[in-house]
């Protein structure tokens, strides 16, 4: 491997542009290749990001010899099946959040990933960020007390029914877009949950236009979440505990900026948070990985823990009824 970890992009998604920030500013990671089905949009997208080469199939990025590892930022429902095929072409692969929303296949794809020596990981850039670190931090340092609550929204208005996002053949919906983050970011701070409790509000294409979760953790923890599609743009964090209340006010997307605040029956306080590149963070994450240097952050446990809820929400949504998920 060369001295910076090879990054081919599989797909010419929107959100590559935020991969291709941080790869710039980082010498750990260089985009090499470009992968579409259409030959000249793949010509096109490597001109104009300064990418090397361009592949017209996505099967041709993953037969480049000089291609170390793979970024797939297809939509959710293809999310497997190219992972799979990344894996078995010999490629490491960050593959974009959520995973999926099927525990069978998140351990189908780690299970492949290990038999071939390689790093899969999934790619929660928020999870990287120096905030996400000191929030568990003060969480775990008795900042708020013994937590009783844990409070969590991400929601934007998606009016285009044509969107990738809204088809529910290709995994849409509001809880694998949006209310994912919050599921994780619950999970981050209580554990893995006992119990879950979904309910969905469906839109005109199938997909749920909005999801309501709770979520019975360890220790008498709840956590309450929503999402939406038919919602301002808004996120929120809230953590409640028996002695304060701590408050993020961009808990997902960092870079759109909000205070974390904690509050006691002294007063209020602002917590510093160092700054930081999610994006760059996440793919020096991957290569520190890949060169054997240090684990990923996110990991097959947590990947895992990830599906089971996503699939425990969905299916409590469809019955009406709690789920209990095994250990």
């Amino acid at each position: 491997m060369s001295a910076a970890l090879r990054l081919g992009l599989l797909s010419t998604a929107r959100i590559n542009d935020r991969i291709l920030d941080g790869a710039r500013s980082s010498d750990a990671v260089d985009v090499v290749a470009v992968g579409s089905r259409d030959a000249a949009r793949a010509q096109a997208y490597a001109n104009g990001h300064g990418i090397e080469r361009a592949h017209g199939s996505y099967e041709a990025l993953l037969a480049d010899d000089d291609v170390d590892a793979i970024y797939i930022s297809l939509p959710n429902g293809l999310h497997h099946e190219w992972t799979l095929a990344a894996l078995r072409a010999g490629k490491h692969v960050l593959c974009e959040k959520p995973y999926s929303r099927r525990a069978g296949e998140v351990e189908e794809a780690f299970a492949e990933a290990a038999e071939r020596g390689l790093v899969l990981t999934e790619a929660f850039m928020y999870r990287h960020h120096p905030q996400s670190r000191r929030v568990r931090q003060l969480v775990d340092d008795g900042a708020v007390g013994r937590v009783r609550l844990i409070r969590s929204a991400f929601s934007f208005p998606l009016a285009d029914p044509t969107d990738v996002r809204a088809q529910p053949e290709l995994d849409g919906g509001a809880l694998m877009d949006v209310g994912c983050y919050c599921v994780s970011g619950s999970r981050l701070l209580a554990g893995e949950p006992e119990r879950v409790l979904g309910e969905e509000v469906r839109g005109t294409t199938g997909i749920d236009e909005a999801f309501h979760g709770i979520l019975r953790f360890p220790g008498d923890v709840v956590g309450q979440f929503d999402c939406s599609f038919a919602l301002p743009v808004r996120q929120e964090l809230e953590v409640l505990g028996e002695e304060g209340v701590l408050r993020v006010g961009a808990p997902w997307r960092i870079d759109w900026g909000g205070e974390v605040t904690l509050h006691r029956e002294d007063g209020a306080e602002r917590i510093e948070i160092p700054e930081g590149d999610a994006y760059r963070l996440e793919l020096e994450n991957l290569a520190t990985a890949v060169r054997g240097l240090g684990a990923p952050l996110l990991d097959r446990a947590d990947a895992l823990g990830q599906a089971r809820t996503l699939e425990a929400l969905y299916r409590s949504a469809e019955t009406g009824r709690p789920v209990s998920l095994e250990r």
